[in-house]
């Protein structure tokens, strides 16, 4: 028995070092506040809350039980930002068909909260500078018809609506609506305030 502790041990202290040092391990409260933050108040104040399974195949774990069918994630683990998320049952499904490396059967339309926005790379340098371009809150829409949507704009970094699949080798596409740009936020509490 205590030589299999200590295999458990190493192998969880080696597989610990091989984890990309891009954000802090978080406790399991911090990862439910990342997720609420990631959508309105009607979608998580009831939200199911899970974190990420700890391999492709892998059950989500719950973090906090809800109960309006809505679901909210904290950002991938390994991701260098946090990216939290609220999914509907149809694109909770589509996300977790993907990474599982089934082909998603998408036969409704799917929606997804990102308030948190998303980093993409700045392909066409329109809007900031740098290599990376932060998409502001926006919501995503999966299930529409493929073939139209691989008309639409595929560079999120003009600030535009457009498509984008997950990484790796998947091409299911889906739509991305920025609902306002990251920097107009602090714009958009000045809005009406009368100034002296």
């Amino acid at each position: 028995m205590k030589k299999f502790a200590f295999l458990v041990l190493i192998t969880a202290v080696v597989t610990y070092a091989q984890i990309p040092a891009s954000r802090k391990s978080k406790s399991d409260a911090e990862k439910i506040a990342s997720a609420l933050e990631a959508g309105p108040q009607f979608v998580t104040q009831n939200a199911t809350v899970l974190d990420y399974p700890t391999s492709p195949t892998g059950e989500f774990r719950v973090l906090r039980a809800g109960n309006n069918g809505w679901t909210c994630l904290p950002g991938f683990p390994e991701g260098p930002h946090d990216e939290p998320g609220c999914f509907d049952e149809v694109f909770l499904q589509f996300l977790k068909d993907s990474m599982a490396g089934r082909k998603p059967n998408v036969q409704s339309v799917g929606i997804s909260y990102m308030y948190g926005g998303k980093w993409i790379p700045n392909e066409s340098h329109a809007m900031g500078s740098g290599n990376e371009f932060h998409v502001g809150p926006h919501i995503m829409i999966v299930g529409l018809d493929q073939k139209v949507m691989q008309t639409l704009n595929q560079d999120g970094s003009n600030g535009e609506p457009y498509v984008n699949h997950l990484p790796g080798p998947h091409s299911e596409l889906f739509l991305v609506i920025p609902i306002r740009e990251w920097d107009d936020v602090q714009a958009a509490r000045t809005v009406g305030v009368e100034t002296r």
